[in-house]
């Protein structure tokens, strides 16, 4: 019987845990409930972490959200800004004209409508009719119909006179448009090949700008002193001298 008894006893010691062989049952008990408890606090803890992390993601993104909404805003006030200025130029353009009876609506290209009237070919006076056509346009704030018609104007008169205006109103619109590459190239244009109009100072102020705008600062700064020294005399040369004045500030 002892014999029996012991080969029970020796079969039920497999079955315990070791971690509570010859422990009194009740520490047993108490020491699987500390482990338990020691599991879940584990469990816990990461699972605080995993949200800590998640909620940091979260303001992240929360944050570069706020910055594109505030990018949003600083683009839509510089594109009304750019319409209003735009705006501005043509009513000044308007009243001038109204002023001058007989001149071209664009006032500063009164000296090539009256080339063209003196002359009288037909080829002349179809290009200050696809002109003035084309300035209509910018007047009645049709500014993606006045880009397409100024380009037409250039590719189908390419000898005229009335080519650095036109250039140089679509250096305008593509900057009212924010089409800002395209705006450099029409008034570097102007600059470039038509260095004897009335429109090279305004051209190249306006060139100053844009290549402000386009982060081109070492151009954009020698762009406008060259206004500055070469064309001291013009309202240009003064706007540029206040924009240089507020950057050094």
């Amino acid at each position: 019987m002892k014999y029996s008894l012991k080969r029970l006893c020796g079969a039920g010691a497999l079955v315990l845990p070791l971690s509570v062989w010859g422990l009194p049952l009740a520490q047993a008990a108490q020491s699987n409930s500390l482990y338990d408890q020691t599991a879940t606090a584990s469990g816990g803890l990461e699972t605080f972490n995993q949200l800590q992390t998640q909620r940091d993601a979260i303001n992240e993104l929360r944050g570069q959200i706020e910055e594109l909404r505030h990018q949003l805003d600083e683009q839509k006030q510089l594109s009304q800004q750019r319409y209003m200025d735009l705006e501005q130029r043509l009513d000044t353009s308007s009243n001038s004209a109204d002023s001058n009876a007989g001149t071209p609506e664009d006032p500063v290209n009164a000296a090539a409508g009256q080339s063209s009237a003196s002359t009288g070919a037909s080829g002349q006076q179809d290009a200050q009719q696809a002109y003035q056509d084309a300035f209509a346009k910018v007047k009645s704030r049709e500014f993606d119909g006045a880009i397409q018609a100024f380009e037409g104007f250039i590719s189908t008169y390419p000898d005229s006179s009335l080519n650095a205006n036109a250039y140089y109103w679509l250096g305008e619109l593509y900057s009212a448009k924010s089409r800002l590459s395209d705006s450099e190239k029409a008034f570097q244009t102007v600059v470039d090949k038509y260095s004897n109009s009335s429109k090279t100072p305004d051209a190249l102020y306006k060139l100053g700008l844009v290549q402000a705008r386009l982060g081109e600062g070492a151009s954009a700064m020698a762009t406008l002193k060259k206004v500055v020294n070469d064309y001291p005399n013009s309202d240009a040369a003064g706007k540029a001298q206040d924009f240089l004045n507020q950057s050094s500030q």
